[in-house]
């Protein structure tokens, strides 16, 4: 939690041009629209000594993430970029709705271009840090923290991987699926089994579970004990077989399916969805594991799990050790903005829009 403290305090060092890999094809304007375009061919024939001050902000309460990645790209794309003046706040910082999150002083015609782009990266590394945040925020509200990892590949174009890995980490979560989501901080991506390891041991989970630990014996064993539809069932099998190596177990049953231990009671049934994960079979789980001496098997959840549903199983005491979320930490709600608001020193914008002073932004060198 210390870092995450730091994070949000500011106190991470920013990174650099060098974590980046940006498409040279920035510089020449291609993901630019024509009309930023345009423009600075405009003003640069006719207004060539301008001084603007731009400024960035969003309409929400939020974690910060991508001002480092930004001011990357104006230090190697904008004309002249030694000459701008550049303030900023941090990644991991929470901000306020029309709060300025970066400010940019200097010609025009020398960084206008990049307006878009930079609205892009702030809205949707700030989009995918705040969902984190508002999720692992979810996983304590029981009064512990349970870890959430970041299960994101799936779910976006790979290209991505990276940056949202960046800003989950921003957002507090504890690991990520892969090594490209950890590539900006210096981790390396975590996991066990998927259903395919299953499927190539013909269903049998014990025996794939002997097979993985036999090639990583170094890793913390966690067995995926839904392929069969039977986690209770599953679980114990392998429980029996491996007792203390056995660290934990994971569960990702189909929303569109009922385990077979509801089949098997059925008298438990009628209050409530029986369907998918569902806060009774956690419960099964491990009661089931703790009456045969297993309590130090972890369960690990996942699956089409959100904040809410992660609150209503906190609020129920659900015995989840460890949370797997994906595609609802993707979601980009957060649009930011930048708007011209001063010109040669003077107040100048659009009806509605006027210079915001932040006192806590940072002048960056």
């Amino acid at each position: 939690m210390k870092e995450i403290e730091l994070k949000m305090q500011g106190k991470i060092k920013r990174l650099t041009n060098r974590t980046f890999k940006f498409d040279e094809r920035v510089r020449e304007g291609w993901f630019s629209a024509v009309y930023f375009l345009k423009t600075c061919e405009i003003v640069e024939e006719f207004k060539p000594d301008n001084v603007v001050t731009m400024q960035f902000f969003q309409k929400h309460d939020a974690v910060l993430c991508g001002t480092d990645e930004a001011i990357a790209l104006i230090k190697t794309f904008a004309k002249n970029p030694d000459d701008l003046e550049i303030d900023s706040l941090k990644d991991g910082d929470k901000i306020s709705p029309f709060e300025t999150v970066l400010k940019i002083k200097g010609p025009y015609q020398n960084f206008g271009f990049l307006e878009g782009i930079i609205d892009g990266i702030l809205g949707r590394r700030t989009s995918v840090a705040t969902n984190v945040y508002h999720v692992v925020k979810a996983a304590r509200s029981s009064g512990i923290q349970k870890p959430v990892i970041f299960m994101g590949d799936r779910d976006d174009h790979y290209t991505q991987q990276a940056g949202d890995g960046y800003a989950s980490y921003i957002g507090g979560s504890t690991a990520q699926a892969t090594h490209a989501m950890n590539e900006w901080w210096g981790k390396r991506g975590m996991g066990t089994m998927p259903h395919a390891l299953i499927q190539l041991f013909k269903g049998d989970v014990v025996e794939a579970s002997k097979a993985y630990y036999a090639k990583y014996p170094e890793d913390e064993l966690i067995a995926l004990v839904d392929y069969n539809n039977d986690v209770v069932k599953d679980a114990l099998r392998v429980a029996r077989e491996f007792g203390d190596t056995l660290k934990g177990v994971r569960v990702d049953t189909s929303r569109t399916m009922v385990d077979q231990y509801f089949w098997r009671n059925p008298d438990v049934l009628g209050t409530f969805d029986p369907r998918g994960v569902n806060a009774e079979l956690i419960f099964a789980l491990r009661e089931a594991l703790d009456e045969e001496g297993y309590s130090h098997v972890k369960i690990v959840v996942s699956g089409g799990f959100t904040e809410e549903r992660i609150r209503t199983f906190e609020s129920q005491n659900v015995p989840v050790d460890i949370y797997g979320v994906g595609s609802s930490l993707l979601k980009v709600d957060i649009g930011f903005t930048g708007d011209n608001v001063i010109l040669d020193d003077e107040p100048e914008a659009k009806a509605g829009r006027k210079y915001r002073h932040n006192p806590r932004l940072e002048r960056v060198e």
